[in-house]
C-alpha cells in the first residue's frame, strides 16, 4: 500500500425536487427510497474498509443530492460511516451538505452527537426572485432560519453556498446576498458562477429565449465583488471559489487540491488512489505500465447502483507519474497559496508557468507560483494550459 486514503466522500443521491440548472446525480426522494439508499451506502462502505482501503480517515464528506433530506436517518448514517472508516477524535472533520428546507433545528442538533463538525448550506441566493429562477425549494427567510439553527448548536461550523451570474440577478441583489451571508456568522462561503449545463431544464429555457443566457462579464464582476466584501469581513479567498475565516478552510476539499488519495461511496461518487492500490476499491484490471494513479467513479445511474452497490467502479482512468504531477500542479494553482518550485519542476510545467506569468495570469512571489487577479477570472485558461503542459 502506497498511502492509506484519509479522506472519504459519500454521495447521497436524493433531493426533495430537481432544480432546473442541476445535472448532478440525484433523484426525487421518498421514504422507501431513502431507506434503500442508506442501506446500500452502508453495505458498500462496509466492504471497502475491511479490504484495507482505509485505516483511520481524518475527513468525511456527505454530498449530493441533498443529504439533509434523509432527516433522522442522516445522523445514523454519519455514525455508521464514522465507525466503518475509523473517523474519531477531535481532529476529524465531518461535513454534511444541506438545503434550507430540510435543515431544521432538530436535525442540526442531532448532527452534533453524531460527530458532524461542518454543515454546507446550499442557499445560492437570499433573493427570492433569483431563487425562483433557479427553481430552489426554499426562500430567503427559510435560508436564514436554517443558518440560524446551525449556528445555534454552538458546535457546528457553517458554510454558505452562493451562486452568481444567474439570469435576472443584478449587482444590488448580489451584494445583498453577500451581506446576508456574512450576517449569518458563517466562517466559510463558496461562490460559484452559474453554468447552464446541456440538457437541463434551464438550458431549454435559455435556448427557447424564456431566460437570457448568463452574462460572463457580470459574473466576473460579481466574483470580484465577493472577494472584496467577504475579505472585508475577514472571510478571505483560499481557493478559486472558496473563502474562509483563517483556520476554517475545508480540509476535505483541500485534499482534492493537494493530490491526497480519497475514497468514494455511492452512485457517481469519484475517488482517487495510487495505482498499486486499485484492487482495494474493486478494480481488478492490471495497471498499465507506468501507471501511478487511478481515478475511478461508480455508476451514475441511481437505480443501476442500487441494483448492484458492490459492483466495481464503472469508470476508471489511469495516470502516469508525469500526468499525476501535472494534475497536482493544475489543482494546486486553484489555491491562493499556489505551488512550490519543486512541484512545478516535477510536473514539467515551469515553461508553461513562465509563459502564464508573461500573460499576466500568474506571478512568482515568495518562492511560489500563484494565480493573479486576472488569472482568477481566466482560470479555465490557466488550468487548461497547465494540464496540457503547453
Amino acid at each position: 500500500m502506497t498511502e492509506f486514503p484519509e479522506h472519504v466522500y459519500v454521495h447521497v443521491p436524493l433531493c426533495v425536487s430537481k432544480c432546473g440548472y442541476c445535472d448532478f446525480c440525484s433523484v426525487v426522494t421518498s421514504e422507501r427510497l431513502a431507506d434503500t439508499v442508506v442501506a446500500a451506502l452502508t453495505v458498500q462502505a462496509s466492504t471497502l474498509a475491511p479490504a484495507g482501503s482505509c485505516a483511520h480517515a481524518s475527513t468525511l464528506y456527505f454530498g449530493g443530492g441533498t443529504p439533509s433530506v434523509l432527516g433522522a436517518r442522516l445522523p445514523r448514517l454519519v455514525t455508521a460511516m464514522r465507525t466503518v472508516f475509523g473517523v474519531a477524535g477531535e481532529g476529524a472533520e465531518v461535513t454534511v451538505e444541506a438545503n434550507p428546507d430540510s435543515m431544521v433545528p432538530a436535525l442540526a442538533a442531532a448532527l452534533v452527537p453524531a460527530g458532524v463538525t461542518r454543515v454546507s448550506l446550499g442557499v445560492q441566493s437570499f433573493d427570492d426572485s433569483v431563487l425562483r429562477v433557479l427553481g430552489r425549494p426554499h426562500d430567503a427567510g427559510s435560508a436564514e432560519r436554517a443558518a440560524g439553527g446551525v449556528m445555534a448548536t454552538g458546535a457546528l461550523d457553517l458554510s454558505i453556498d452562493l451562486m452568481c451570474g444567474v439570469p435576472g440577478q443584478d449587482m444590488r441583489s448580489w451584494e445583498e446576498s453577500l451581506v446576508r451571508a456574512i450576517d449569518t456568522g458563517a466562517a466559510h462561503v463558496s461562490v460559484y458562477p452559474l453554468t447552464v449545463e446541456p440538457g437541463t431544464p434551464m438550458d431549454a429555457q435559455v435556448l427557447s429565449g424564456v431566460l437570457p443566457a448568463p452574462d460572463p462579464d457580470l459574473a466576473a464582476e460579481m466574483m470580484l465583488t465577493a472577494e472584496r466584501m467577504l475579505g472585508a469581513a475577514g472571510i478571505v479567498r483560499y481557493e478559486v471559489a472558496n473563502f474562509a475565516v483563517p483556520g476554517h478552510e475545508s480540509r476535505h476539499n483541500s485534499a482534492y487540491w493537494t493530490g491526497r488519495p480519497y475514497l468514494a461511496v455511492g452512485p457517481a461518487a469519484h475517488g482517487m488512489v495510487a495505482a498499486d492500490d486499485a484492487r482495494l476499491v474493486g478494480v481488478s484490471a492490471t495497471a498499465p505500465a507506468g501507471a501511478a494513479r487511478l481515478r475511478y467513479a461508480y455508476a451514475s445511474d441511481v437505480q443501476a447502483w442500487l441494483d448492484a452497490p458492490l459492483a466495481p467502479p464503472a469508470e476508471i482512468e489511469w495516470l502516469t507519474a508525469d500526468e499525476a504531477a501535472r494534475e497536482d500542479a493544475m489543482l494546486g494553482l486553484r489555491l491562493s497559496a499556489g505551488i512550490d518550485p519543486a512541484l512545478a519542476s516535477r510536473a514539467g510545467v515551469v515553461g508553461v508557468l513562465e509563459s502564464l506569468v508573461g500573460d499576466g495570469l500568474l506571478e512568482r512571489a515568495d518562492d511560489r507560483w500563484r494565480v493573479t487577479q486576472r488569472g482568477w477570472l481566466l482560470g479555465n485558461q490557466v488550468f487548461g494550459r497547465v494540464w496540457a503542459g503547453e
